[in-house]
């Protein structure tokens, strides 16, 4: 899954989010409840884990201002608050599961997995993203290309999604880096040219045209 993690203390982001990218997630991380709303803007995430203790703009603020804005996806807020009450509140604003401090990740994952199927999200012709010939699924994880299935690797899958999503608009490779990899800074490796090599190679495996424009300087768009 696509994860939004909303965390202020540094440490526990980065080791909560280390946690669920080992298990086949991919995460991205917000410090505050601002950052959260403006992530969710520019992205599409299958849910949110949610601290319920922000600065400037707490958990409960930021789960109302997303459902205010027609925002269904899941919540599952996270708090060392764990009266009754507390858990009330935290689910009046709008969350969906709310779990305290310290919970690990594996029972995060196993909560999450249970809201979407409780939510009965399935791969629908609305839910399906297309760019040209390519149709991807993100719920299924999976894609085609005139009509054929691509075997993708988890990265591959994840770099297309990306992709298609900015569909005639450039993405640079730091940009990818943040959005596929989960990371906020640029690793020493080019990663970013070998997934775009390895994906180029399996979406013209069948003797389709590169659809992947590259630009020098600027990053890469797939042509809707």
């Amino acid at each position: 899954m696509d994860l939004l993690l909303v965390e202020d203390d540094e440490p526990t982001a980065q080791t909560l989010a280390e946690e669920l990218r080992a298990l086949d997630h991919r995460v991205v991380v917000a410090e505050d409840g601002a950052a959260a709303l403006v992530a969710v803007e520019r992205d599409s995430f299958d849910a949110v884990i949610l601290d319920r203790m922000l600065p400037r703009m707490d958990g409960a603020t930021v789960v109302r201002r997303l459902r205010e804005r027609g925002r269904s996806l899941p919540v599952l807020m996270l708090s060392a608050l764990g009266r009754w009450d507390q858990k009330v509140d935290g689910l009046d604003a709008g969350a969906d599961d709310y779990v305290t401090k310290p919970t690990p990740a594996a029972e995060i994952d196993a909560r999450l997995k249970a809201l979407i199927r409780a939510r009965g999200w399935t791969s629908t012709e609305a839910e399906t993203i297309r760019a040209g010939d390519i149709v991807i699924s993100p719920t299924q994880h999976r894609a085609w290309r005139d009509g054929v299935a691509l075997d993708l690797a988890r990265l591959e899958f994840r770099l297309l999604l990306e992709l298609a999503r900015q569909a005639g608009g450039y993405l640079t490779r730091a940009m990818l880096i943040e959005r596929v990899w989960g990371y906020d800074f640029e690793p020493t490796a080019n990663i970013v040219d070998a997934q775009v090599l390895s994906l180029r190679r399996k979406l013209t495996g069948n003797g389709g045209d590169d659809p992947i424009v590259t630009k020098r300087g600027v990053g890469y768009m797939l042509q809707a």
